[in-house]
């Protein structure tokens, strides 16, 4: 075996001399492990599960509703109103909609762009409610009023520039 180094600056050639020379022992047993496994060994270690999800929860950034001035509300009252119209005449025009929708987690969400055609728009209960193309069950999609922050479209457009 090997002895006890004496003194501070001793060779450790010298010191191990007996056990330099010798083959890297192998179990006859075990199977050799790669350097892929023998490095994962020494991988970071997650104490905490979890921790990392919550962090990210906490970085994700959610948007503030915006409140609408009088005038963009005047706006929007009017190209509902043409919607209406335009529904009451059996159309079902292609309108894209602007809508906040609240964050399920934290204060605050997202604005998202619908793109469908408008099923009908129900003005007691301010809800417009969608065709809904995409989705699988046909189901219509239902807008709140409240969500709404723009609407664009072939109808409507033209109210813009008024």
């Amino acid at each position: 075996m090997s002895k006890p180094a004496s003194g501070a600056g001793a060779d450790p050639r010298i010191v191990y001399a007996d056990i330099i020379d010798l083959p890297h022992w192998q179990s006859p047993t075990r199977p050799h492990m790669s350097l892929y496994d023998r490095a994962a060994q020494f991988g970071a270690y997650k104490a905490v599960t979890g921790f990392e999800d919550m962090v990210n929860e906490e970085a994700r950034l959610t948007d503030d509703q915006q409140e609408l001035g009088e005038a963009e509300l005047d706006l929007l009252n009017r190209k509902l109103a043409l919607i209406t119209a335009a529904i009451a005449d059996g159309k079902h025009p292609l309108l894209t909609f602007t809508v906040f929708i609240p964050d399920e987690h934290k204060a605050g969400g997202r604005y998202v762009d619908i793109t469908d055609p408008v099923k009908k728009v129900d003005e007691n209960a301010r809800q417009v409610f969608l065709m809904s193309q995409t989705a699988v069950s046909h189901a219509s999609r239902v807008i709140d009023f409240d969500q709404i922050i723009a609407v664009h479209g072939e109808l409507v457009d033209f109210l813009d520039d008024i």
